[in-house]
């Protein structure tokens, strides 16, 4: 199976499924000298964690990250750096009775079309633990981006038909972890938090979106035409499971706008080129132009729920219903800002190397 890695001089590939013995991500083309320790990706880990709240799954899962290599006295050494992440609260027999059933919305079915063979505990390697592999690979670019002071933050923007207002950059990260839900507007948060567990309570469950943001990203990052930074942006994003669509700045707004009203303008601010406006979300010609980038994905609604749903039984040939069991997120938004912040990070990182602006042998 191809499509295991991303990247091309910071190279990330995971490895491991929902319910087998473990899951890992190997990190290849980290310069050494990097300072790295556990904790750095542990606390990464951290905020994807299931089993935190009332509206995630209950799987008590520790995610407790060991690193096997790549890294010597407290930095890296150059080497590939590996870690993984045991299983300690799988629980397949929820899975026994539809192993032949094909969930409605899930990869049960295409996955087995494609390979003729599909692991069908809790998703296997299509499952959302999964990403727990992009979250250590983005451990270590967020630790590589804070080197030339790049910062990514993910929030909450809207859950169901509830949309935040608008924060101010600045406080994005303040609020948005002071609530379950991630998102820097106090008062839709609990509004967000109160929809998912009315819909959990009716076995049903929400989509939203996630904005990504990255701030100090200097200009000249990308590599048209087929490496556009806003390409493998999206790429990566759209690489995550549940992932249904990803704009770039106003995105899917500039199709009913202007150029007059839409376009970003320069000027000058201590020699520096600026723009009015950041409507293009950071990137212009597939390549990065000093402002911030903003990008935003349409996560679907957890596809796992436990209402009764239409299917067929691959065995037998015949339709059936089925009812899923199991521990499920009811919304998988607040949990997958973890994951979107790393899935940028392994971009800017590998862009940053490929362009020279980090050194591929040596900090």
């Amino acid at each position: 199976m191809s499509g295991n890695s991303t990247g091309n001089m910071f190279r990330v590939t995971t490895f491991g499924s929902s319910h087998g013995k473990a899951l890992g991500a190997i990190i290849d083309g980290c310069p050494a000298g990097l300072e790295l320790n556990r904790e750095d990706i542990q606390k990464e880990l951290d905020q994807r964690r299931p089993g935190t709240s009332t509206i995630t799954t209950s799987r008590g899962e520790t995610d407790q990250v060991e690193i096997l290599s790549g890294i010597f006295q407290g930095k890296t050494d150059g080497t590939p750096i590996a870690a993984v992440v045991y299983n300690k609260d799988a629980d397949p027999s929820a899975y026994e009775a539809i192993k032949n059933k094909p969930r409605p919305g899930h990869g049960d079915y295409t996955w087995t079309a494609k390979y003729g063979t599909y692991d069908y505990r809790g998703g296997g390697r299509g499952s959302g633990r999964a990403t727990i592999g992009h979250v250590i690979g983005g451990a270590v670019a967020k630790k590589l981006l804070k080197v030339v002071d790049i910062k990514v933050i993910s929030h909450v923007t809207q859950i169901g038909e509830i949309k935040a207002n608008h924060v101010a950059y600045s406080r994005i990260e303040e609020y948005s972890g002071k609530n379950l839900v991630r998102c820097a507007d106090q008062q839709a948060a609990l509004k967000m938090e109160e929809a998912i567990l009315e819909a959990k309570a009716k076995g049903d469950s929400l989509g939203g979106i996630v904005e990504t943001l990255a701030f100090q990203v200097p200009p000249g990052l990308g590599e048209p035409v087929f490496s556009k930074l806003d390409a493998d942006l999206a790429q990566a994003l759209m690489g995550i499971g549940s992932v249904k669509g990803v704009e770039v700045g106003l995105g899917f707004e500039l199709a009913q706008s202007t150029a007059s009203t839409t376009n970003d303008e320069y000027y000058l601010e201590n020699d520096q080129i600026k723009t009015t406006t950041n409507t293009s979300g950071g990137i212009v010609g597939g390549i990065s132009n000093g402002m911030p980038i903003v990008v935003r994905m349409a996560v679907k609604p957890t596809p796992s729920i436990s209402l009764p749903q239409k299917t067929v039984d691959l065995v037998k040939k015949e339709e059936v219903e089925i009812k899923i069991e199991g521990r499920h997120d009811p919304c998988i938004c607040p949990r997958v800002t973890a994951v979107a912040e790393s899935a940028v990070a392994m971009v800017l990182a590998d862009h940053l190397l490929r362009t020279g602006l980090i050194s591929p042998c040596h900090l």
